[in-house]
Formats: C-alpha cells, sequence, structure tokens
C-alpha cells in the first residue's frame, strides 16, 4: 500500500498495443494493480495482444506465480478503449508507440493539452531525446520559459521497460528512467515508485543518446555484426564465444533477432545523429538486412531463421 500512495497512479493509460504496450499493461494490472486502459489503432493488433495477455495468465498460473483468482482480477483491471478520450481521467499516460520521434512529437504535442495538468506523461523509449519530447508536450503557441510550458513539460519522463516486460520481471527486472532538463523531481520520483510496484528494478539516466544500456549494448552488437560481415568466424560460434566464454545469457547476433534488426538499426542511427561520432556507423549487412525485411524473430529470419514456435531452426 505504501508504493501505491507514493506514485498516486490510480488508473494508467497505454498508448500502443503492441507487445511492448501490453506488456506494460500486464505488469501494471498484476504486480501494482493499477486499473489500466489501453489503445491502439489497429484492433487486429489490439486482438493478438489480449491473445497474448491470455497466455501470460495461463503460464503463471500454471507456475504458481498467481492464482487463479488473483489472474480474473488482474485481466479485469485491462480495459481496451476505442478512443483516446477515455484517457482523459488517468493519473499517467504511457506513450509505447514504435521507436519515431516525429511520431512520439505529434502524439504528445496533440495529446498534452487531452490530459489532466497533473498527470505524468511517460515514454517508453530506449533512445530517443526526453528533453526533445517534452518540449514538444507543451504545443506550438507555448513558450518554453512561460510558467505554463515549464509545468506541462516537467511532467514529461522517459521510462524504459525491457522487452518482455513481464518475463523480465523475474529474470533481469530493470527499467531506466530517464528525466529530461524539464522533468520535475516529483514525477521522476512518482515514476520510480510506479515501476517498483510493478516489480521491477529502477535505474536513472541523463537524457544523453542510447541513455546508460543502448549507449553501451547497441555497439556491442553492432561490433558483433561487423564481425560477421568480416568473415571473423561463423555466427553460431560468435554467439558461443560470449556465451560461454563471457557468460552472456545469449549471444549478440540471438540478442539483435530478438530485438528486431529494424530496432537496432534505428537505435544505432540515433547514437551516430546524437553525437556525431563515426563509431557508432552501422554495419552495412545490418542495413541490408533490414532492407531485405530480415527483421529477426518477429519476422521468421534474421541471423537465424525461426520456426512458428520462435525457435531457432538454423
Amino acid at each position: 500500500m505504501a508504493s501505491a500512495i507514493a506514485h498516486g497512479i490510480k488508473q494508467l493509460a497505454v498508448l500502443g498495443g503492441g507487445q511492448m504496450g501490453l506488456g506494460i499493461a500486464y505488469v501494471a494490472a498484476t504486480r501494482a494493480k493499477v486499473p489500466v486502459l489501453l489503445y491502439d489503432k489497429s484492433k487486429d493488433q489490439i486482438g493478438r495482444s489480449l491473445s497474448l495477455a491470455d497466455k501470460f495468465f495461463d503460464k503463471d498460473v500454471k507456475k504458481g506465480k498467481l492464482q487463479e483468482s488473483e489472474a480474473l482480477e488482474a485481466r479485469d483491471r485491462m480495459t481496451v478503449v476505442n478512443n483516446l478520450e477515455a484517457f482523459r481521467d488517468a493519473d499517467m499516460f504511457v506513450f509505447a508507440v514504435s521507436e519515431s520521434f516525429q511520431l512520439k512529437r505529434s502524439l504528445f504535442s496533440t495529446l498534452s493539452d487531452e490530459m489532466r495538468p497533473d498527470a505524468i506523461l511517460a515514454s517508453n523509449t530506449s533512445s530517443i531525446s526526453i528533453t526533445k519530447i517534452a518540449a514538444s508536450a507543451m504545443g506550438p503557441e507555448v513558450s518554453p520559459t512561460s510558467e505554463e510550458g515549464l509545468r506541462s513539460s516537467a511532467r514529461v519522463v522517459g521510462i524504459h521497460f525491457f522487452n518482455p516486460v513481464p518475463v523480465m520481471v523475474r529474470i533481469f527486472p530493470l527499467v531506466e528512467l530517464i528525466a529530461g532538463l524539464q522533468t520535475s523531481p516529483e514525477v521522476l520520483e512518482r515514476s520510480r515508485q510506479f515501476a517498483i510496484a510493478c516489480g521491477k528494478e529502477v535505474t536513472v539516466s541523463k537524457d544523453v543518446p542510447g541513455f546508460v544500456s543502448n549507449a553501451l549494448l547497441m555497439p556491442f552488437l553492432n561490433e558483433a555484426i561487423m564481425a560477421l560481415e568480416k568473415g571473423v568466424a561463423t555466427k553460431q560460434d560468435i554467439d558461443k564465444t560470449l556465451r560461454l566464454g563471457m557468460g552472456h545469457p545469449m549471444g549478440p547476433l540471438t540478442l539483435a533477432d530478438f530485438i528486431g534488426l529494424d530496432t537496432c538499426l534505428a537505435i544505432q542511427r540515433t547514437l551516430l545523429e546524437g553525437t556525431g561520432d563515426s563509431k557508432y556507423r552501422p554495419a552495412v549487412l545490418l542495413e541490408r538486412m533490414v532492407d531485405a525485411g530480415w527483421l529477426g524473430k518477429k519476422t521468421g529470419k534474421g541471423f537465424y531463421t525461426y520456426d512458428n514456435d520462435g525457435k531457432a531452426v538454423e
């Protein structure tokens, strides 16, 4: 109960019904026990996500992580809404949409006026500047130094959940919080307490390209792809070296497939653009595989080939 008082989130709104949005909704409903409103413009996507949620509930019940009654109660806390007007009374609004600054700027600019002035606006992002997103939340007619501009941008925070969100509660339970220049200490602390209530451990990063996690991870994955590109070793031996020699739970090429090669490329380009440092230049092989539509596990082909159950067959 103490964390519920601390974060003050009585209703959560999640925009984006993909795997990340669904995962955030799931841990909020099951762990934080917060009612969740979930919206996605694609009804097919929502249908797939709800089916995935049912699988998560069934698995957690079978493993003894949840009682059946608890699973039913958590499922009842998740409500799909057909329009964004239903979000107006939410205490926290999580944008779990594609990793595109143009899209997020448009959404924050359009929707910030619709939300309560005290509602937290959180971007689930792994690389995009929170300071830039916070500036867009003020709207084009508001001065960033005015009282209204400062108040509006102060409620924006970055909240980087790691995929898959429900699984990470038990394996790598991390949420990376990012404070923009405008983010208020109160919003940052409430977001921290909410993440903790969701069963997560929390770290805080400054608003720099890639934050902590991807500023370190993506160059590592990119170097592994370059090693494969140069023929230094086979994909199997590259992955095996890091698994058995460095104690990594999965090899870098397997991890890149898991994240999505398009996502890896987008983040790598963000790092290059944000720093101007050539060490972040994406591997040519990575660019070509994205061009080919070989995006990893989600498309059935990346560095490895996957069957319908998501298991690598090559």
